[in-house]
């Protein structure tokens, strides 16, 4: 008999993202982020969650999921029927993503220059575990003319303060370790 399924909040800087951090593996493949519905259609846990009236965007990571909730609710209405829906949808052990075989991937072109390997490097080394901490993630999209492209995703995703968190934070990390680095900017997924 496996141990009962435990469910925490942590908060996030986003005030309508919340972090629900389960003592059980969801998804060791992929991190996968859906902003509306539509986008989860073929995604078991997150086309079941989007069916909750408060639900407005799902970041499904290896072991949280942040949800993002309608602005109209309170939290202390939201908390208590996700955390039991969770628990009752992993204790049924019902599918969380599909398979990754079955997802269509847009390919990270894999001949990356030396200077955007070295901006990838810091990223997953130094910003990656703290955004995730933050219930979110950041990708690499590109590097041009000392412009790089992330794409923002959970909490991060229209959270009041990425705006200073890309620019203060991993802008200026960027800056100091990897001087061709001009800017940083936020792309849509």
């Amino acid at each position: 008999m496996s141990a009962p399924i435990e469910i925490f909040t942590e908060y996030t800087p986003n005030p309508d993202s919340l972090k629900f951090v389960i003592n059980r593996l969801l998804s060791k493949e992929r991190n996968a982020d859906f902003r509306d519905a539509e986008s989860s259609q073929d995604e078991p846990l997150p086309k079941a969650l989007f069916e909750l009236p408060y639900v407005k965007g799902v970041y499904i990571s290896a072991n949280f999921v942040t949800i993002t909730k309608d602005p109209e609710f309170e939290w202390i209405e939201v908390i208590p029927p996700v955390r039991d829906f969770l628990r009752a949808y992993i204790t049924d052990e019902k599918p969380i993503l599909r398979p990754m075989a079955e997802v269509e991937t847009t390919q990270v072109d894999s001949n990356l220059t030396e200077l955007e390997q070295r901006i990838v490097a810091t990223l997953d080394k130094f910003v990656k575990p703290a955004v995730e901490m933050d219930g979110g993630n950041i990708i690499f999209k590109s590097f041009n003319d000392g412009v790089v492209s992330l794409v923002m995703q959970g909490s991060c995703s229209g959270c009041p303060s990425s705006t200073m968190t890309l620019k203060a934070g991993i802008e200026g990390l960027l800056q100091k370790m990897i001087p061709e680095v001009r800017e940083v900017v936020a792309e849509a997924g």
